[in-house]
């Protein structure tokens, strides 16, 4: 009975041993597949850290060199495997369905977590509306909106636009500072049409009062009137000598119109005058036609080169100190540096979608790459009718003096 009794004792205990050893092997077969399955998602979580795009809008070179460059120099920076690019065409108002179609394609790709769209055209709203459908947390970025503010705004996460009515303060102040005693403000009536450039001449006027400045008011011609383009630059080239010899040189030149720009630059300098800001203030905007430099393929975008080239033409010909311009065009700025805080926002460096310090310094780090002086950038939001628009920023740079 003994011997029967020890006997079941020893295989009872063998059985609980196998038992346990069983559910060793199991609890381990269990820890196993958990490391695995925390080493699938960690790999999962770094390849989508790796495969984020952002995709860019922007015109033709034909239509903008300017954002075109720059959009591909995002590209040169961080390769195709991270950005796409994508053209409006040339005729915009009349294919908005190709703008969105293009806007689609790239909001399509799963791996696109932000968009850049600049000019943001009419049609973008829609545009972006259409791409919100396929993937509602995308970053979008709207430049230089020819949209409704109102419309764009509650499309788009964040809007840049140049802050145009501030210059109705600063380009009086800057012509100033060259030594200016007056003004010259060239326009026309079709351009004081509009409530926004009419704004910006009275606020110059009274500001020019304010500071000491006689304010001049020309009538030139509609560059889109009888005369055509050629017409309304000849005028330029002809009138600026003759406001010289009857006001002295001391007295500083504004156009509203693009096509006058170069005549009167080149007017102005071989005169002996003062040009505080181009209309669309940019180191391209008229001064390499008007100075006849010619950038190299290589030199395209290359900001600090062209700005260098007017230094010297301008120093030539005897106008230190007296021409100036923004050492960024803004269009260029709002891609490069929005491309550069939509990154940081996928990295997770960026934790908001808006954040006001970093897009101020975004901005002042691309102004101030390879300019001698520090430039300043002003950020404002937008308030319009009593309407206030905490996502659309109006942006006004600091000059770079030639």
């Amino acid at each position: 009975m003994t011997k029967r009794l020890i006997s079941i004792l020893l295989v009872l205990i063998l059985i609980i041993g196998l038992v346990a050893c069983g559910g060793q092997e199991t609890s381990n077969d269990e820890q196993e597949v958990e490391e695995n399955k925390e080493e699938v998602i960690e790999e999962k979580e770094e390849k989508s850290e790796e495969n984020w795009k952002i995709g860019i809008m922007t015109g033709t070179v034909v239509q903008n060199e300017e954002e075109y460059r720059a959009a591909q120099k995002v590209l040169d920076k961080y390769g195709e495997e991270h950005v796409k690019l994508m053209t409006y065409p040339a005729k915009f108002m009349d294919e908005q369905e190709t703008t969105i179609s293009n806007v689609v394609s790239m909001a399509s790709d799963p791996d696109v977590k932000a968009l850049i769209f600049v000019q943001a055209i009419p049609g973008a709203s829609a545009a972006i509306e259409k791409a919100r459908e396929i993937n509602p947390e995308l970053l979008v970025i709207a430049g230089v909106p020819g949209e409704d503010p109102k419309m764009i705004s509650d499309k788009a996460d964040i809007v840049f636009a140049l802050d145009e009515l501030a210059m109705g303060t600063t380009i009086p102040e800057q012509a100033k500072k060259q030594g200016a005693t007056k003004l010259v403000h060239y326009s026309f009536p079709r351009h004081m049409s509009y409530a926004l450039l009419s704004a910006r001449r009275d606020l110059m006027k009274e500001h020019c009062e304010e500071i000491g400045l006689e304010f001049i008011g020309a009538s030139a011609p509609d560059p889109t009137g009888d005369a055509g383009v050629s017409g309304a630059q000849q005028f330029i080239l002809e009138d600026v000598p003759r406001m010289i010899e009857k006001h002295g040189k001391d007295i500083a030149f504004f156009s509203t119109n693009c096509s006058m720009q170069v005549p009167l630059i080149k007017a102005t300098l071989e005169a002996g005058g003062i040009y505080p800001q181009p209309c669309c203030p940019s180191p391209y905007h008229g001064f390499p036609s008007a100075l006849g430099i010619e950038i190299p393929e290589d030199k395209k975008g290359d900001i600090a080169y062209v700005a260098g080239e007017i230094d010297k033409k301008i120093d030539e010909k005897g106008g230190d100190g007296r021409f100036s311009t923004w050492p960024v065009p803004c269009n260029m700025m709002f891609i490069e540096a929005g491309a550069e805080y939509a990154v940081d926002w996928i990295k997770g460096d960026i934790t908001e979608k808006i954040d006001v310090e970093a897009i101020k310094e975004k901005f002042k780090a691309y102004a101030n790459t390879d300019v001698e002086e520090s430039i300043d950038v002003k950020i404002r939001t937008l308030e319009e009718g009593g309407q206030k628009y905490d996502n659309y920023f109006l942006v006004l740079l600091d000059f770079l003096n030639f």
